[in-house]
């Protein structure tokens, strides 16, 4: 891991209580791809022993933080990166650790030069949950918005 993705985890980190909280392990950051885990821990499991639904939205939310602010981390000065909507479906039950994997469902110069144009841009990204086998857990979808300062 770079000094760069490793700057992108500590400072989700640091600055999301959540992220924190569950303890959740930044293991790739990059422009194109963000995964993350979250260990299994008693603490935050739900009634069927798995990680508790509100931990995995956690989970695929941070990992669409890492990307964005990933991909779009030198429009800092200009944008605010903010999450506008999200939803996600579960498919199977999540045992163990789970890993959270994101990418922008949009190339990241299109939404730059959507801003360039004075626009908002909003784009998705998407996010896989998966077991430690490899199962698919659950499936995220997460529109961003690159807000212009000002």
């Amino acid at each position: 891991m770079s000094a760069d993705q490793l700057s992108v985890g500590e400072l989700l980190v640091a600055a999301v209580p959540m992220a924190r909280t569950l303890h959740l392990d930044f293991v790739e950051i990059t422009p194109e791809r963000a995964v993350v885990v979250l260990p299994d821990q008693s603490a935050f499991h739900n009634h069927v022993g798995g990680p508790h639904t509100g931990a995995l939205f956690t989970l695929g939310e941070s990992a669409g933080g890492a990307i964005v602010l990933s991909a779009f981390g030198d429009q800092l000065a200009r944008a605010v990166p903010l999450a506008v909507s999200a939803e996600i479906s579960y498919h199977r039950l999540a045992i163990g650790a789970v890993t959270a994997t994101a990418t922008l469902g949009r190339p990241a110069a299109d939404v730059v030069a959507r801003l360039d144009a004075g626009e908002r841009p909003e784009f998705p990204v998407a996010i896989e949950i998966r077991r430690a086998d490899g199962a698919l857990t659950g499936e995220m979808t997460a529109i961003w918005t690159l807000r212009p300062n000002g």
